[in-house]
């Protein structure tokens, strides 16, 4: 079976999305406001990357550590 890679693209739509590259559904799913597009101009893409690859970087940290994640998670 060929390994399956994680991509970011940007859909027609502006969303960014991860995605396997072997699937056409998203695993994560980030859309802007036409405030924050508009203030970002164009860098709204790479601000979603960076979202994207710190979301990796916590999952790897709490994979090391052991933790289990939680079904529902409340965020602040």
């Amino acid at each position: 079976m060929p390994a399956s890679y994680l991509e970011i693209i940007q859909l027609p739509t502006g969303e960014v999305v991860l995605q396997r590259s072997d699937e056409e559904e998203p695993l994560v799913t980030i859309s802007f406001s036409e405030e924050a597009r508009l203030f970002l101009q164009d860098g709204h893409v790479e601000v979603a990357k960076a979202m994207i690859n710190a979301g990796i970087a916590v999952v790897g940290k709490m994979s090391e550590s052991g933790q289990e994640m939680e079904a529902q998670r409340t965020v602040h």
